[in-house]
């Protein structure tokens, strides 16, 4: 009899040693059910529909239809900080090019993928620096720097995932781009200013695959797959499959978003909450697990070159001025510290 090695790296063996350590050193009984219940809070979520809007309004003639279709894209940023987009150039075919291809990724045994050597070594599973039950997700993806995706040897056995990454990273980057100026242009800003002083190109942003294995611990409904936290970046565009578990936090609920099939999920990053002092507003978020059925989703990262200066667009500003490579390692030491991250607190003035 042959053994197939699994694909799925191990998440539970990973998930029971830190809850049995946490139970050890820390929790007491009635700790244990008050974090039960603080989870149980957290997953009845709110099912709402994100803010939708058209895209198709930026290209119009009318002048009118323009102004009022970036005044959704301001609105939702500031009221929401999450929005959904529909008509926004991406093909169907890519999308299914890039899904068809994540899914051979994922599918590869845990010790291919995790020594595969794709750009940066960029697979991570778990939470490495989990140090109690709700810090840990499970989920393992692929956090792909730009900056290489080119170099066809950075693909060793998956030569066809390179073309469809790069053709998917060049179109996010045109949509990231479009709505960026939409909501510098908001702020009486210009973005040619705002592009000069701060560079955001293919070489600095970053693609996630993600994927989130059915959860066979004993409490599934207790595990995040993904732990609540903000996104370190200007904005975010993603594309999730129809299996949902995606949550944002909204005046202190939790709102479980409703997959759309057409649209991509849009959400603003620390770095425009800070260069807009707070009128764009970064929300932390989250994704459930799921006992029953795997999830997908596709994140791209509008990220500035390290030495970016980090400013706000009109001052007094709220964050004191900071480096995008000063706020990532900040991220990193707290998430190591203390096993999650901080974020523009740090920042403040």
């Amino acid at each position: 009899m042959v053994l197939v090695e699994s694909n799925i790296p191990p998440l539970t063996q990973t998930y029971n040693k830190i809850l049995n350590n946490w139970s050890t050193k820390i929790v007491t009984k009635d700790k244990t059910k008050e974090l039960k219940s603080e989870n149980e809070h957290e997953h009845g979520a709110l099912l709402e529909n994100l803010p939708v809007i058209d895209l198709i309004g930026l290209t119009s003639g009318d002048e009118g239809e323009r102004a009022e279709c970036a005044a959704e894209i301001a609105r939702a940023s500031s009221e929401w900080g999450f929005f959904q987009v529909v008509n926004h150039g991406i093909s169907n075919k890519l999308i299914r090019d890039m899904r068809r291809e994540q899914i051979e990724l994922f599918n590869a045994p845990f010790s291919k993928k995790s020594s595969c050597g794709l750009p940066n070594n960029s697979y991570r599973w778990g939470s490495p620096n989990a140090v109690s039950p709700d810090h840990f997700s499970w989920s393992e993806a692929f956090h792909i720097p730009l900056t290489n995706i080119s170099d066809q040897t950075c693909f060793g056995e998956f030569p066809s995932l390179r073309e469809v990454l790069v053709e998917y990273a060049g179109e996010m980057q045109k949509l990231a781009k479009l709505l960026a100026g939409v909501l510098i242009e908001n702020l009486g800003q210009k973005k040619e200013d705002f592009e000069e002083a701060i560079s955001c190109d293919e070489s600095t942003c970053f693609l996630r695959l993600n994927h989130y294995p059915r959860c066979r611990v004993s409490t599934p409904e207790l595990m995040h797959g993904l732990v609540p936290h903000t996104d370190s970046d200007f904005l975010t565009i993603l594309h999730q499959d129809q299996v949902g578990g995606l949550q944002l936090l909204k005046k202190s609920q939790w709102i479980s978003v409703r997959p759309r099939k057409d649209a991509l999920i849009v959400n603003i990053g620390d770095l425009f909450q800070a260069w807009s002092n707070d009128v764009y507003k970064s929300v932390e978020h989250k994704v459930i697990a799921n006992p029953n059925m795997e999830r997908f989703s596709v994140a791209y990262f509008l990220c500035p070159s390290y030495d970016s200066l980090i400013g706000a667009c009109k001052e007094p500003s709220i964050y004191r001025n900071f480096t995008f490579g000063e706020y990532r390692s900040q991220v990193q030491q707290d998430s190591k510290l203390i096993g999650h991250k901080i974020g523009l607190p740090r920042f403040l003035r």
